[in-house]
């Protein structure tokens, strides 16, 4: 391997390794050839006025890169219609970036218009991402197209966007990536405190379809959401970012919300942190989903909040000290109404083997509701069926003020749980039809 000093514009066709030093290379440089390493061997590649592109690729297979550090360009590191890379130890920081405290962010760009980013990969397929250092900037990795990519141990802290970007992106690994204190603010009129917390950063957002992904062992705390999962495009086409596996990340002390999936299907949550956030889940108009033993504690509206979800099974979870321990609820949104004409209420729950302790409510059910805490102001169908057949069995519900409370809900099942010493009741009911209470063990240790 020959060691080269660089210069702008530099078109690299043989495995090379740059001389050490900074060099002011504002068109960046190319690899033209399949099957070769660039090694920075630690150089500096600086851009001018964070525009254009560190290191590029087109079309080429096999490309190795690293020990690269590159600032000031629109994106460090871009790839497109690549398959076989390795982008492994380059740090990349100051790329183009928003001004902070400004706009609500747009998660669809497409990649004609995306963000600036440390790296940008369109259509990569069958490539590693190992071991970079992606902080300090609007968004770290953002991905476009992509299909069997190895994302593994870097770092996109500190992002004003995304740390961790997914747009039609899918079959992919992410694991022991750090994402944190992905969070920005969007002023509104009425002075400096005025404004929205998050203004759609996240410490991993999934968009367009975006499935079949495995996110392990990665932490998204402090980020306007932790893993943000839209399943619903702008002009409301369905792009459901379905049958993905979160298991063993952490995603608390999010403003918003630790892990929202909406309008997706088959996703599993296992073995996440959900604490200190508004919402530990929110997985609203969701449907054939998982979560299991997750630890859900301290947040401020709820531990789960869903509405209009179905077919949804919540097993073995933590739920401690939040205002709601599971809060669920039916809406209507006429659009969502004919898009969606089998999620117009919630049903078909299976809620066994949690323990709820210390909620204001541990588990609230309610048909026709804003936010699943007040009445809806529209005007509702009268023919909109009410939430139905939720189990609640097996579940260790204690010490919440407030055991269950079921409103406008019917064919309810509460067996085997243990419901005592909850401060104001175990159950509540108004305007129920068919709930079944059997085989509760009782604060007295008796059977209900």
């Amino acid at each position: 391997m020959k060691t080269v000093i660089p210069h702008d514009g530099m078109v690299i066709e043989e495995d090379t390794r740059l001389e050490k030093g900074t060099y002011f290379l504002p068109q960046g440089i190319t690899v033209a050839r399949p099957n070769v390493v660039l090694d920075g061997n630690g150089a500096l590649l600086v851009g001018r006025d964070r525009q254009g592109v560190g290191v590029q690729l087109r079309g080429v297979e096999g490309v190795t890169l690293r020990n690269l550090n590159l600032a000031e360009y629109c994106h460090g590191l871009r790839a497109e219609d690549c398959r076989g890379l390795l982008l492994e130890a380059n740090r990349i920081r100051a790329t183009h970036e928003l001004e902070p405290d400004t706009v609500f962010l747009d998660i669809w760009k497409p990649a004609e218009e995306a963000y600036g980013g440390a790296i940008l990969l369109v259509r990569v397929q069958e490539s590693r991402i190992v071991r970079n250092d992606l902080q300090h900037q609007q968004n770290g990795l953002l991905t476009y197209h992509c299909r069997h990519l190895e994302v593994q141990a870097n770092q996109a802290h500190y992002s004003s966007g995304f740390g961790f970007h997914l747009f039609g992106t899918s079959d992919s690994v992410f694991e022991d990536n750090g994402a944190d204190y992905c969070c920005r603010f969007e002023p509104r009129e009425g002075g400096l405190h005025f404004g929205h917390v998050g203004a759609d950063a996240a410490g991993f957002l999934a968009v367009m379809g975006s499935s079949r992904n495995v996110f392990r062992r990665n932490t998204a705390r402090l980020g306007g959401d932790g893993f943000f999962l839209a399943g619903l495009s702008p002009n409301l086409e369905k792009q459901g970012c379905d049958d993905n596996l979160f298991e063993e990340n952490d995603a608390s002390l999010s403003p918003n919300i630790a892990f929202e999936a909406t309008f997706c299907r088959g996703n599993v949550f296992r073995k996440n942190f959900a604490d200190r956030g508004n919402y530990g889940f929110w997985l609203g108009f969701s449907w054939d989903t998982t979560i299991e033993g997750n630890r859900i504690v301290l947040n401020r509206m709820a531990g789960l909040g869903v509405e209009n979800a179905h077919h949804m099974r919540v097993r073995g979870n933590t739920f401690q000290g939040n205002g709601h321990g599971l809060l669920l609820w039916s809406t209507y949104h006429p659009d969502f109404a004919r898009l969606y004409p089998e999620s117009l209420t919630s049903y078909d729950w299976q809620i066994e083997s949690n323990t709820l302790i210390h909620n204001d409510k541990a588990i609230r059910i309610a048909a026709f509701q804003d936010h699943g805490i007040r009445p809806l102001s529209r005007e509702i169908p009268q023919d909109l069926p009410l939430p139905h057949d939720h189990r609640i069995v097996g579940n260790h519900i204690q010490d919440n003020r407030l055991g269950l409370e079921l409103f406008q809900v019917r064919d309810t099942l509460i067996q085997g749980n243990i419901l005592k010493a909850n401060v104001e009741a175990d159950l509540r009911e108004s305007d129920t039809v068919g709930t079944v209470f059997r085989n509760n063990l009782g604060a007295r240790g008796g059977y209900l």
